[in-house]
């Protein structure tokens, strides 16, 4: 098999390691792709984003299987088009990665299907966010999240009211993250260990992967802002499980 990744991280250089232990692949293109992935896989210079060359890439180089690792492409709708022109690719269609694209729709979906989330509030105008924050209506430490993408760095977890008006005036008057914090959620703190749990589908079957703790504020000791993330492992659940089991 000819497989092409898309994505330059670390999220992409993983895949690309994993995936070339593969017997099943021969040959493995990476769009664009970094220094370290170069070892592994032969980069081309095609942004994640430009649908046309990656699409003119595929068909002219015969590629077999397309896995897309950022975010940004999916919510743009790569899979619709790469599979419009009968490729096949690894990744949500945009209907489906909307729930990735906007935090807003996934606050709504969740509550229409009655899956656990934290209460939250949300805001469409700056001024009227930081009067709510200023009623004494929340409670601190508070999250306060960009409704759009931003490479996993538009949420703010707030210890007091200062931060939080901190935060509305960064997001949506500044545009720290362009329009990704025209509109925002006001969200409940919750505590306890971050995990990250995926699931594999074709629509019909699926396959649950391992969970992983997300490790996502910049410094030693969970201290900082947060990161599109610095790193995961095994969580405390599957750790938990697997002691089970050997017991």
């Amino acid at each position: 098999m000819k497989v092409l990744i898309i994505g330059s991280g670390g999220r992409e250089h993983t895949l690309t390691w994993k995936i070339s232990q593969s017997p099943l692949v021969d040959k493995i293109y990476c769009a664009p792709g970094n220094a370290g992935i170069a070892n592994l896989a032969e980069r081309v210079d095609i942004k994640p984003t430009d649908f046309d060359k990656l699409i003119d890439f595929a068909k002219n180089n015969k590629i077999d299987l397309t896995v897309v690792g950022p975010e940004q492409p999916l919510v743009e709708g790569i899979a619709d088009r790469f599979e419009e022109e009968g490729l096949l690719i690894y990744g949500p269609k945009k209907e489906g990665a909307i729930l990735e694209g906007s935090k807003i729709f996934a606050k709504k979906f969740m509550e229409k299907y009655n899956i656990p989330t934290a209460k939250y509030v949300v805001f469409e105008n700056p001024v009227e966010a930081r009067n709510y924050i200023g009623s004494g209506e929340i409670t601190c430490p508070t999250v306060i999240k960009a409704d759009g993408l931003a490479a996993g760095k538009g949420v703010v977890i707030c210890e007091n009211i200062v931060q939080g008006m901190n935060a509305i005036t960064e997001l949506m008057d500044n545009k720290k993250f362009g329009d990704a914090g025209e509109k925002v959620v006001l969200e409940e703190f919750l505590v306890g260990w971050e995990a990250s749990i995926h699931i594999i589908t074709d629509g019909n079957d699926y396959i649950i992967l391992p969970s992983a703790k997300d490790h996502k504020k910049i410094y030693d000791g969970e201290k900082g802002p947060n990161t599109g993330g610095m790193g995961g492992g095994i969580s405390l659940t599957s750790n938990k499980r697997n002691n089970e089991r050997n017991n």
